[in-house]
């Protein structure tokens, strides 16, 4: 990963780090749970797929992908992945994104990495736009949205396609105060 810094969790026992190969195994074991990705967009077909993902997030283009491994001391070698995909420098806009493991849901792990990962993009990245979209039926991940301070804008009709199906997205944002992302 080309970052100096990470974002700091404010959950004792909880840190970021890079994603690395070695993940592979770990992450690609809990997102082939269908219960896992019964509300999002993933459609891998074999732990391999993973492999062009984080091989990109090493690279050093500013509109490359970012993906933290979300690690709890209690568990290696990672319990989920967060950061930014469809980064454009030239807007200096990012879509959050995040996935963890189904043994932390409901722990408020997934929102404080959120609120951690938005609030070190707009000062460290210069982003001025972070927005995130949710399949209309995730109500857990609404929720942590929200929670995380994006405000809803609205619903993308046909968004996606979700394992060959078009489907709604919810999606929501949040923007820096004027003039706090200026570099």
């Amino acid at each position: 990963m080309r970052f100096s810094d990470v974002p700091i969790i404010d959950i004792p026992g909880i840190t970021l780090r890079p994603v690395e190969l070695a993940d592979i195994p770990t992450w690609y074991e809990y997102l082939s749970l269908p219960k896992v990705v019964e509300h999002t967009s993933w459609n891998l077909k074999s732990a391999e797929d993973l492999r062009p993902l984080i091989e990109s997030y090493n690279s050093d283009d500013l509109s490359s992908e970012i993906r933290f491994a979300i690690q709890a001391e209690f568990r290696a070698p990672l319990v989920g992945t967060i950061g930014f995909h469809t980064v454009s420098p030239v807007n200096r806009t990012a879509e959050l994104a995040y996935d963890l493991h189904p043994s932390l849901w409901g722990l408020g792990i997934a929102s404080a990495c959120c609120r951690a990962v938005a609030a070190w993009g707009m000062p460290q990245r210069k982003y001025v736009r972070i927005q995130a979209t949710v399949l209309e039926t995730n109500a857990p991940s609404i929720r942590v949205l929200e929670k995380c301070g994006l405000s809803l804008e609205g619903k993308l009709r046909s968004y996606r396609m979700v394992r060959g199906t078009p489907r709604d997205f919810w999606l929501y944002a949040k923007v820096a105060e004027f003039g706090s992302a200026a570099a």
